[in-house]
């Protein structure tokens, strides 16, 4: 299974907050970790968000507010999340979600620092994607 190995540790508990916008998620090493939806969602292992290849990242704004509307299992390797901006394609392995959760600080400060790049703050509305070679996104 993709993203998955003997020593991946597996959830034990995930809970999904709506008032507090985090998803809480605890593993079977003891882990315990609280990844806000917005983080979920900037960070989504969609090709919508992470592109085909090196270089073909779409830089999300605007989902400071995003909830989680729908949270489906995939087999029992991956949760499938369905956004309240539509967004519903990532699916987050155990791997990915544990990896979301340990390195939090480190990935808010390189969205923040790709926005400051491209001078775009975190509330500023996405912007309207023009026809590509890609017709699934």
């Amino acid at each position: 299974m993709a993203g998955l190995s003997a020593n991946t540790p597996t959830p034990t508990e995930i809970t999904v907050h709506q008032q507090s916008k985090v998803l809480e998620v605890a593993f079977s090493d003891g882990a315990r970790f609280r990844i806000p939806f917005e983080l979920m969602r900037v960070y989504s292992p969609s090709a919508e968000v992470k592109g085909h290849g090196p270089g073909q990242e779409t830089l999300q704004t605007g989902k400071r507010e995003v909830n989680i509307t729908a949270l489906a299992p995939v087999g029992h390797y991956a949760i499938q999340p369905q956004f309240s901006d539509g967004h519903e394609s990532g699916l987050y392995s155990w791997e990915y979600l544990y990896d979301l959760g340990a390195r939090q600080a480190e990935l808010w400060r390189d969205y923040e620092a790709r926005l400051a790049a491209a001078g775009l703050g975190r509330d500023d509305a996405m912007p309207i994607k023009s026809s590509g070679a890609c017709s699934s996104h």
